[in-house]
């Protein structure tokens, strides 16, 4: 199976539920990579101020990813700490998390989801954190072109700041 399997939009409201689900099933305490476990109200603010795009097979939801404007997480401990760190450029955006269904790895999903999330954000950097020991996202966004342009600590934990130009 290649990208061509599969169907990428923008989320709806309609999609929160898989969304929700996905992530569930990815969530460090469940085996996963997820650091942060977002609420069903958060997707459905996410979807309604800038885009989360979702890749589809079969018609269902086997992948996502998030952009959110810096100010819709600011109040949290983890995203202060990143802007501490690396405050963006004027209108850079987060994104994240990027999430794939483990059955449908491999496929190229996460570079396509976020190729075209990038497209529909078209002259604007995005920015992320990933924690220090998560190899395969560290490998992941390097491959993507994108750049670690600091680092933090939070809680004992080390994280990475990564940025794509926009």
């Amino acid at each position: 199976m290649g990208t061509s399997d599969y169907e990428f939009t923008r989320a709806t409201r309609d999609d929160i539920p898989a969304i929700v689900q996905l992530q569930e099933s990815n969530l460090r305490s469940n085996g996963g990579a997820l650091s942060v476990r977002f609420s069903p109200e958060w997707f459905d603010k996410a979807i309604a101020e800038m885009p989360v795009v979702v890749a589809r097979n079969g018609g269902h939801v086997v992948g996502y990813v998030a952009s959110t404007p810096l100010t819709a997480q600011a109040h949290d401990p983890i995203i202060r700490a990143m802007l501490r760190a690396y405050p963006g450029s004027p209108g850079a955006y987060n994104y994240g998390p990027i999430c794939v269904a483990h059955s449908h790895r491999h496929q190229g999903l996460a570079a396509a989801m976020v190729g075209r999330l990038r497209a529909q954000l078209p002259g604007r950097e995005g920015l992320t954190f990933i924690r220090r020991d998560n190899a395969s996202s560290l490998a992941f966004h390097g491959k993507m072109g994108m750049r670690q342009v600091a680092e933090f600590a939070l809680n004992d934990v080390a994280y990475v700041v990564v940025a794509y130009p926009g």
